[in-house]
């Protein structure tokens, strides 16, 4: 079963950093494009940021464009989001998502992390 562990979060203060990883294991990490979602108590899951599976296309959420960063390094199995400029409305618990498109109906197979929390203090 793929699995996908998410680390770095923290307790920041306003106008600070972050940088999470995401590391996956039992799946073939390079033909997943990978993404970044975060979820508030009482709200839904929300999309954060995507890259495909080279890492040559990138994609943002309107809230976080300009301050977050997307990127990934498919030798250690492994996606990063860099934090900037970062403000108490980006606090959440934020997960890590594997998707592959699996036939031509666009099915998909997708896997999820356990979350890592980020607390942005003002």
């Amino acid at each position: 079963q793929a699995q996908l562990h998410e680390s770095g979060g923290g307790l920041v203060q306003a106008g600070g950093s972050l940088s999470l990883s995401c590391a996956a294991s039992q799946l073939t990490f390079e033909h997943y494009a990978m993404g970044w979602f975060r979820q508030t108590p009482g709200k839904a899951r929300e999309f954060v940021a995507a890259i495909t599976w080279s890492g040559e296309g990138t994609m943002y959420a309107d809230s976080v464009k300009g301050r977050f960063t997307v990127s990934r390094d498919n030798a250690k199995n492994t996606v990063y989001l860099q934090m900037n400029s970062l403000k108490p409305e980006d606090t959440a618990l934020y997960y890590c998502n594997a998707r592959l498109i699996v036939n031509i109906e666009g099915a998909t197979r997708e896997y999820w992390g356990q979350g890592t929390q980020v607390t942005v203090s003002s």
